[in-house]
């Protein structure tokens, strides 16, 4: 906890019924920039089960008028907001690259996206919700309605502040449901940003609420909280397990969307500048801090050194360093925490036996040492069996793993418990085919990226990825709503 304010350093409050709000804990937390561990972005509430409860307390009330709005009034709301950040987008998207540390371009990006999101959604408020169904009965009629689950806990991560948390909260209250935002507390002053233009649109109080602090206080409580009735949730599969029990113990929806393993396939008639190109973009960009980065890189024998010689040059000229100045490309990670996680893994691929090609050390020069940096890391002689073939690293460490052909690259792309992306690089359309069919991922590209995420297209993972259900899109409506069937006769 941090007692000692220092001076000229905001300090953001929790956002509780339409007022911005010190915590009953009179504590706070630094949040300081992963680029350099002695700056602190700003400082956050370190909050109570007591806040919490007020929060979802305003959002349970609210949402008896917010539900009877009209989707087109809803919608308006949205549209307001989305006006708001895009003009706000550079200063948000400055306090994102300072308290994550992903490149300013990519949280320009990123924040335009949540611009985009809002947009989207708001338009969703004119379509309709329902069915006319054929009743046996000929002078009755019978259709279809949905309805809002009520008060919605958003529980989103640190690698993308600005996206995840807009794009479960937007089809929550477009849908009719008002929302209690608990961010990561390493990007709180983020989502203050994103709060505020909430707040200056004019949303009614309540409708959406913010509490930062602890997952072990604030998550457990939005998981334990009677009166929240559906919980979204993006992170790691052992927090996301731990979600989906206890929602399940109590009887609200649940939503999971959680780790990757996310492979790359590379065949011998594969265009290799536009494969490693998409490697590495896909694989280290945001320094390899999403979901759906590249991890496993399958490349056919016939290719292979023309493939690695190629991915090492580029990956050499990658400049890491603070993401806001414009000639970085990969910034730092986002907490020392990651940072150590990600050395850990690459010491256990050492130990493993996997062939260290390129990186694995911290760069220490030029201002480097205060910042929480790692060098992009590139192994080959990989097993399938190896722990840094099997689990997420969340870093930018790619795994070259050679293979004779499509069959055993897909029977080693498959084998590991997550399912969320994959991509394939070739121009023959029978193995374009093979790959579309037999590949266990929710989201599978062709002759792009692997982490390529659209807006309007349902997102989610396979096997030990999700909860098996969908976000953005469409989509969305699955998890916000209930269906109504309705049935009158005169």
């Amino acid at each position: 906890m941090q007692k000692v304010i220092e001076k000229n350093v905001k300090t953001y409050m929790n956002f509780i019924n339409g007022e911005w709000t010190a915590s009953s804990t009179n504590e706070v937390a630094s949040s300081i920039n992963p680029a350099n561990k002695n700056e602190i972005v700003g400082y956050v509430q370190s909050s109570s089960k007591e806040d919490l409860d007020a929060a979802v307390a305003a959002a349970k009330q609210a949402q008896k008028a917010w539900r009877k709005l009209s989707g087109a009034a809803r919608g308006n709301y949205l549209y307001k907001v989305a006006t708001i950040m895009e003009g706000r987008l550079d200063e948000i998207a400055e306090t994102m690259t300072k308290e994550m540390g992903k490149t300013f371009p990519e949280a320009k990006g990123e924040t335009a996206r949540g611009v985009a999101i809002l947009r989207y959604y708001a338009g969703e408020g004119m379509r309709k919700i329902g069915d006319v169904i054929p009743s046996t009965d000929s002078e009755a009629l019978m259709f279809t309605t949905r309805v809002p689950l009520g008060v919605v806990g958003v529980i989103s991560p640190w690698n993308f502040p600005v996206a995840i948390p807009i794009w479960k909260m937007a089809p929550a209250l477009i849908y009719g449901n008002t929302a209690v935002l608990k961010p990561a507390q390493e990007v709180s002053v983020t989502a203050a940003k994103i709060i505020e233009c909430f707040e200056e649109a004019g949303i009614p109080a309540g409708v959406v609420n913010m509490v930062t602090g602890q997952g072990s206080v604030i998550g457990q409580g939005i998981i334990d909280h009677p009166d929240i009735n559906g919980i979204t949730f993006t992170g790691s599969n052992t927090v996301g397990k731990a979600v989906g029990q206890g929602a399940l113990a109590r009887g609200a929806k649940y939503q999971l969307e959680m780790g990757g393993k996310n492979p790359v396939i590379v065949l011998n008639d594969a265009d290799l500048d536009l494969a490693v190109e998409g490697t590495i973009s896909g694989g280290l960009q945001s320094t390899g801090q999403k979901c759906t980065a590249t991890s496993r890189v399958f490349v056919q024998a016939d290719v292979y050194d023309e493939f690695k010689g190629k991915l090492l040059t580029k990956v050499s000229e990658i400049k890491v360093g603070c993401g806001m100045q414009g000639d970085t490309w990969m910034g730092p990670c986002a907490s020392e925490n990651q940072l150590n996680t990600v050395l850990s893994y690459i010491q256990k691929g050492k130990e493993e036996g996997a062939t260290l090609l390129y990186g694995g050390e911290r760069p220490k020069e030029n201002g480097r040492e205060n910042g929480f940096y790692v060098q992009p890391t590139v192994f080959e002689n990989v097993r399938n069996d190896m722990i840094i073939a099997q689990e997420e690293i969340f870093g930018p460490v790619l795994a070259l793993i050679k293979v004779e052909n499509i069959e055993e690259a897909l029977e080693l792309a498959n084998d590991v418990e997550f399912g969320l992306s994959a991509s394939i690089y070739t121009k023959d359309i029978g193995s374009m085919f093979s790959f579309i069919n037999e590949m266990e991922a929710g989201l599978v590209r062709v002759n792009a990226e692997t982490a390529g995420v659209e807006l309007q297209a349902p997102f989610g993972g396979m096997k030990q990825s999700s909860s098996h259900s969908r976000e953005q899109g469409q989509a969305a409506i699955e998890f916000f709503t209930s269906i109504k069937t309705v049935f009158v006769k005169a």
